[in-house]
């Protein structure tokens, strides 16, 4: 696979390094060009252009109509808006993450932009230590589709609904999905015969509509 990353800052290159790990064909283009000079030499595996990633001219170079992914990871919003957009619009880049500085931006970050999935630490942050501490609430983890589809979790109470019931005898919405369960630093592929204890850790992928449903089925309560 083939990744192209806008910005060689600590969050570009930290991406870069585990791609590379994993095998993956990166490309890396930074504005700063005595940062490309000793960044080139520090990681030869990867490949580096020297130049804004907001002009057309330079995403050419990059030849990013041959990538499957771009990264936009600056550390400017404005510019990760950019490259996002032409990475869609002019090179049809089948998808594009992008990073979001400022938590105020987020609601920009979306296909409009031609970003596929924005990535905002602050909110991480926040769902880790909500998942952290927090039992019997479903927790938002990441967000996909401008929001209309999302990763949850939830550490069942135990006063859950669904304690001690096997996930084929629970009313999961059509729209909902359980994809994993994490039992004393265990992971459970789930099925339908997989019976839940308190203190699982669930994970599911719901739906705009069927979040509050699945809410009702594991903790046994909606939002006030």
């Amino acid at each position: 696979m083939k990744v192209v990353i806008a910005g060689a800052g600590n969050v570009g290159v930290s991406i870069a390094q585990e791609l590379l790990a994993s095998g993956h064909q990166v490309q890396l283009i930074e504005q700063d060009y005595d940062l490309v000079a000793r960044l080139s030499e520090e990681m030869p595996e990867a490949s580096w252009l020297a130049g804004d990633a907001c002009e057309v001219s330079v995403l050419h170079r990059a030849t990013l109509a041959e990538a499957d992914v771009v990264v936009a990871a600056t550390g400017d919003d404005e510019d990760n808006l950019v490259v996002s957009l032409l990475s869609k619009q002019e090179f049809a880049v089948p998808r594009v993450v992008a990073r979001v500085n400022h938590p105020k931006n987020r609601w920009l970050f979306n296909e409009t932009w031609g970003v596929d999935v924005s990535v905002s630490t602050p909110h991480l942050l926040t769902a880790l230590v909500e998942e952290a501490v927090s039992v019997g609430q479903l927790v938002r983890i990441l967000q996909f589709a401008e929001g209309q589809a999302r990763l949850v979790e939830v550490t069942l109470a135990e006063d859950s609904p669904a304690r001690s019931a096997a996930l084929s005898e629970l009313r999961l919405p059509r729209d909902a999905t359980v994809v994993a369960v994490l039992r004393s630093s265990r992971v459970i592929v789930p099925r339908g015969d997989t019976v839940l204890e308190a203190g699982d850790e669930v994970v599911a992928l719901v739906t705009d509509a069927s979040e509050e449903e699945l809410r009702t089925v594991l903790v046994g309560r909606s939002l006030p």
